[in-house]
């Protein structure tokens, strides 16, 4: 044990002058799980008005890869986990993948920067159990194999991105960094084949994540704050929680035998609602202690990120909320293309989406002037639809007492639903009105009006999280 600390304390000493470059980029991710997306041009020029170079994507939606046609920006294009299955069992289904996510978009003057191909969404993530495991490596190499026939394997690298759990230390000791043993056989394949192409390692770093699930990471620690207590391991002092898990996951890849192989940071984030110390505030501290950090010459890192890709772009109100209701509130940008705080990409000033188009200035609220005895109900069946997130403990309108949330479920599902009246009706309990009832921090949203939005119907798999703890919270 005492040896091999001191060789992986050796090269993180020898690593050390490779932390006075500047870090090369950051990215960031760019989902669409929203009800009302804002149109893709749009968010392309959004992305370049802010000076973002790289995204990263979870699919390849053609609207999103067109938008992104001539912009110069480097993309990553997503395979989600539903396919790894029959890309594992079919070199036909890759190279026809492939055909068509790929190699259409090379074609021709506006062509679409295709960096990377990554081979599913967290496959590993320790919830899916053995779900999507057994495909991985079989779909990647299929997919690489596609590309080599598409003479395009010189120009864009597959990856498989990890989850943050994939990678732990028991004692909290980044020297005793390891890959879970579920995975130990796959990750030795899964390196074999990322070396073997050149390719980086993607994976999730989350520091906010490990604040709430560890008792020893202080807020502090986790925001890069000089004031925190710091963390020791033999001789390595650790003053974040960023190199904290980031020297973990490095001591995991030398413990297999890939102490070389490229890191890519394919996500990190500070959400803004649905948790305690999720606000703008607090994501605005994170962001900017995390870009000093990465780009300062002294930075403790044994091998910098090559890339690092934000957690998110925009809030999305359709993500599933079973890892926590954090996760509609990832974006630095608000659905509509907002500012939540002041943060720069890349030094550059931050601008808002421009030329946002909105539904009416309206909204439903409750009647107060009914009897509201069934109020409660009416505003957890329209939870089950629209996003609630924002009302439930921690959330920026959690202060926002009854029938105030009541109002703020309303005029959810009547915003979702491009403001039909009979979305505003709740057994005449709704009641559209032209006043803004917004409180404080609270904000009652106006939809987009976009060409593409629909109404919902209840997802019940993903909302019954949401209305359980509705109940137990006792807000309606």
């Amino acid at each position: 044990m005492a040896r091999r600390l001191f060789l992986l304390l050796l090269a993180v000493t020898a690593g050390l002058s490779l932390t006075g470059t500047t870090v090369r980029a950051v990215g960031i991710n760019w989902g669409t799980e929203a009800s009302h997306p804002l149109p893709p041009s749009k968010v392309v020029e959004l992305l370049k008005s802010n000076g973002i170079v790289k995204v990263k994507l979870f699919d390849a939606d053609p609207k999103v890869l067109r938008a992104l046609s001539g912009s110069n920006i480097g993309v990553t294009i997503g395979i989600q986990n539903s396919m790894l299955k029959s890309l594992n069992a079919s070199v036909k289904v890759a190279e026809s993948w492939v055909h068509d996510n790929v190699t259409r978009y090379f074609n021709g003057g506006n062509r679409v920067r295709i960096e990377y191909v990554a081979v599913g969404e967290e496959p590993f993530l320790q919830s899916y159990g053995n779900q999507y495991k057994p495909f991985v490596i079989g779909a990647a190499m299929n997919i690489q194999n596609a590309l080599v026939k598409a003479n395009l394997a010189n120009e864009v690298k597959v990856v498989v991105p990890s989850s943050f759990d994939s990678f732990l230390s028991e004692s909290g000791r980044p020297s005793s960094g390891h890959f879970r043993a579920d995975l130990n056989k796959t990750m030795i394949e899964l390196l074999s084949f990322l070396t073997k192409h050149h390719s980086p390692f993607f994976v999730t770093i989350s520091p906010f994540l490990s604040f709430h699930q560890n008792k020893n990471i202080s807020l502090d620690f986790s925001l890069f704050k000089e004031t925190a207590k710091a963390h020791k391991d033999g001789r390595k002092t650790y003053r974040n929680s960023f190199d904290l898990s980031y020297d973990t996951l490095v001591s995991a890849l030398f413990t297999i035998g890939f102490s070389e192989v490229d890191i890519v940071v394919s996500k990190i984030g500070w959400p803004t609602d649905g948790a305690e110390n999720a606000t703008s505030l607090t994501a605005e501290a994170f962001f900017k202690g995390l870009i000093v950090h990465l780009e300062k010459k002294t930075a403790s890192l044994p091998r910098p990120p090559v890339e690092t890709y934000i957690e998110s772009l925009l809030d999305e109100d359709q993500r599933n909320l079973s890892a926590g209701n954090f996760e509609r509130h990832w974006g630095v940008f608000t659905f509509d293309g907002q500012a939540k705080y002041n943060f720069s990409f890349n030094h550059k000033n931050q601008v808002n989406a421009q030329n946002v188009q909105y539904l009416p200035p309206k909204w439903c609220v409750v009647n107060n002037n009914k009897d509201l005895s069934n109020a409660s109900a009416r505003a957890l069946e329209a939870c089950a639809v629209a996003d609630c997130t924002s009302i439930l403990p921690g959330g920026s309108c959690s202060g926002i007492r009854w029938p105030g949330n009541v109002s703020y479920a309303f005029n959810s599902l009547y915003q979702q639903n491009d403001h039909s009246a009979e979305s505003c009706n709740f057994g005449g309990l709704g009641l559209i009105t032209t006043v803004d009832p917004s409180e404080d921090n609270c904000r009652f949203s106006i939809q987009l009006d976009t060409s593409h939005s629909s109404s919902q119907t209840p997802n019940f798999f993903q909302s019954w999280p949401l209305l359980l703890l509705f109940l137990l919270s006792g807000l309606f």
